[in-house]
């Protein structure tokens, strides 16, 4: 099995994990603007480390995991005009968007 995402507990970064409710029918649209926003806006901001996009089997949520180098990085993506126009699309398509930035604490792999 190949490894999709290397988390690693000795670098400080900001993590973002946002997970939005949306209706079955508009998950893939809802992923397509997500992964389409990341390629021609957000990881070409300052800080951007990664973003990962996963969808659940039920079609109802759609998490972003994603890291960025501080969290002054990220609050400073949060006020770029071109960054928010992709953001306030999101969530015409979502029902609910519920953003937090975490620490990793721990991290484990076989």
């Amino acid at each position: 099995m190949a490894v999709t995402a290397n988390i690693d507990t000795t670098r400080t970064v900001a993590t973002l994990i946002n997970v939005f409710t949306v209706a079955p029918d508009r998950q893939a649209e809802l992923i397509a603007l997500l992964a389409r926003a990341t390629e021609e806006t957000m990881k070409h901001r300052p800080g951007f480390i990664c973003a990962n996009f996963h969808a659940s089997q039920d079609g109802e949520r759609v998490i972003n995991y994603a890291q960025w180098e501080s969290e002054k990085h990220y609050r400073a993506m949060l006020s770029d005009p071109e960054a928010r126009a992709h953001m306030d699309r999101a969530a015409t398509i979502a029902t609910d968007v519920q953003p937090r930035l975490y620490r990793v604490e721990s991290a484990h792999s076989k």
